[in-house]
């Protein structure tokens, strides 16, 4: 049997105990159904082989080929991750297209006893969902950005607003990056249809009738460009801005980066990539700061020297309007809580 959908919702409350991806770890780790386990019934190097037999020998004998490895490995799934998986068990399997991979792995745990069903169209049918919401309709949502200069807190402050009943949307999260030359290693970042993915169920997730708090970002976090849909939103959402003085800032910086200022040599690489930017003197008196491991002191001098006067151009080009200043004394445990009370006030005025 299949199982059809025509919305994200749809797809996301499909109602079976596990949703099986059948298709290669590559494919898998490009992009795949949220919340999906990767039982793959040809593997990466398997695939390329049937591929292979059946451009240079023919379709016959790559099926047949392919019908003994998928029964190896779905013997391998049956006796390894699903032994446990009782009588009444129901699994929806999506291969690429619902074609042969995935009907093949259903086939076999239907005759077992288990109430397993395909997607109708595959991952494909997700992906064209997927796509249609991103670059293909308005999204219906009700943004507000939140904007600050770097090293006031907005993504730590993206999750209390939440526990205080405020919807959020964490881009930085999704996109597995913090936003900045020292925020991450975009090898370690999803693909961008995974991010895609991550993002459009995340969206579908939030009621478009109350307002969305999203961290004000340019068009790309990291290797991630933001969709057209998302950011024509976020180009005309309205600004709640946070404020903190330079000294909080710099210490909450230099907490927040700890796992940078770990690896010595990484920082002073990423510091001297900013040479062409800065010049040399800048750099030589951060380099120096770190030498001496004055994590404090060295975030203070990025913000000063690069950060603020970098966002404090693009805020001139772009002249945004606030609806909301909020002004955070500290940026501890206190202080966040505080300015996350009041960023969740001014979302209700907005």
């Amino acid at each position: 049997m299949s199982t059809r959908f025509d919305t994200i919702p749809a797809f996301l409350d499909h109602g079976f105990d596990d949703v099986i991806d059948v298709r290669s770890p590559a494919e898998f780790a490009e992009d795949h159904v949220p919340g999906a386990i990767s039982l793959p019934v040809l593997s990466n190097a398997e695939r390329a082989e049937v591929g292979t037999i059946y451009k240079q020998v023919s379709p016959f004998d790559a099926r047949k080929s392919g019908a003994a490895i998928v029964a190896r490995n779905a013997a391998a799934h049956i006796a390894g991750p699903l032994a446990d998986r009782e009588y009444r068990w129901k699994p929806l399997v999506y291969c690429w297209r619902g074609g042969q991979r995935s009907n093949s792995f259903a086939s076999i745990l239907t005759q077992i006893g288990w109430r397993a069903e395909v997607v109708e169209g595959g991952y494909q049918t997700w992906r064209r969902l997927v796509h249609e919401a991103l670059y293909e309709t308005a999204l219906p949502h009700r943004l507000v950005l939140l904007d600050g200069f770097t090293g006031t807190a907005k993504t730590a402050l993206l999750p209390l607003v939440e526990a205080r009943g405020g919807q959020v949307l964490d881009l930085e999260g999704l996109a597995n990056h913090r936003g900045s030359l020292l925020g991450g290693d975009p090898d370690e970042q999803p693909a961008q249809k995974g991010f895609e993915s991550a993002l459009a169920a995340r969206l579908a997730r939030l009621d478009p009738e109350r307002p969305v708090l999203v961290e004000a970002e340019s068009s790309k976090i990291g290797r991630i460009t933001l969709p057209p849909s998302l950011w024509a939103l976020m180009t005309r959402a309205p600004r709640i801005e946070i404020t903190a003085p330079i000294g909080a800032r710099a210490e909450f910086l230099a907490r927040q980066y700890e796992d940078v200022s770990a690896d010595p040599a990484r920082l002073s690489h990423l510091l001297d990539q900013l040479r062409a930017h800065r010049g040399h003197a800048v750099v030589d008196g951060w380099q120096k700061l770190l030498a001496e491991s004055r994590m404090v002191e060295l975030s203070a001098a990025l913000m000063v020297e690069h950060y603020d006067p970098a966002y404090a151009r693009s805020r001139a080009a772009h002249a945004p309007v606030f609806a909301a200043h909020v002004e955070a004394g500290t940026l501890d445990a206190e202080g966040l809580a505080r300015a996350a009370d009041a960023i969740a006030a001014a979302m209700r005025d907005i």
